[in-house]
């Protein structure tokens, strides 16, 4: 087969959704990214979270959720109360919540629905110190729409983990944040060969054509 052939056979980065094949992951927006430190420290990305990424983190949510998308959220989270099980970077940046810490659910705003898959982890990738893998093969899921904090970091490394693994990734945008506006689009601007940029509406868009 010839280069022009193979390339042909692709289609780029415009898949329309198929719901069925579609997973939603929500990327630590839980309670210890909303906390008092945190919102001292970080005042701008307080204000991101709250006006802007929250909301629409819940609009896909519930606009995916309606065409059969399934969500799964992660979160950092311990095995263990003293956090001996955390990968050697969250010890050396003293990066701790431990299990059942309340640090650790996902804020209300966005709060999973009852049979909803949540993954601790403890490491920035998902795809290092989970099963995600496994549970996405197991969903049968093609397509994952990835949205949560930090942009730069923990999203980052699903993006590009997740495009290594052979999934068609999108980046829901306005549905993320980091420390700062120049860190949330620097780190879009990087990691955007490994992905679809689109804003929420956008996203759903995708999900409402596909009907």
């Amino acid at each position: 087969m010839t280069q022009g052939s193979t390339l042909a056979s692709y289609s780029g980065r415009d898949r329309k959704l198929d719901g069925r094949r579609t997973v939603v992951l929500i990327v630590d927006a839980q309670n210890a990214e909303i906390s008092q430190e945190v919102r001292a420290q970080h005042p701008e990305f307080h204000e991101q979270v709250r006006t802007r990424a929250l909301p629409n983190m819940r609009r896909l949510i519930d606009g995916a959720r309606r065409h059969g998308a399934e969500i799964v959220y992660t979160v950092i989270e311990s095995l263990t109360r003293d956090g001996r099980d955390r990968s050697l970077d969250h010890k050396l940046s003293n990066i701790h919540i431990p299990r059942g810490s309340p640090l650790a659910s996902v804020i209300d705003e966005v709060a999973p629905a009852q049979d909803d898959i949540i993954l601790p982890k403890t490491s920035s990738g998902v795809f290092n110190s989970t099963n995600i893998d496994y549970v996405l093969r197991n969903l049968g899921a093609e397509n994952v729409v990835v949205a949560g904090f930090l942009t730069d970091q923990c999203v980052d490394m699903a993006i590009r983990d997740g495009a290594d693994r052979g999934y068609y990734m999108v980046c829901a945008t306005d549905a993320c944040a980091s420390y700062s506006q120049e860190r949330h689009e620097g780190a879009l601007r990087a990691f955007a060969g490994y992905c679809r940029l689109q804003q929420v509406d956008e996203v759903l868009a995708d999900f409402e054509s596909r009907d």
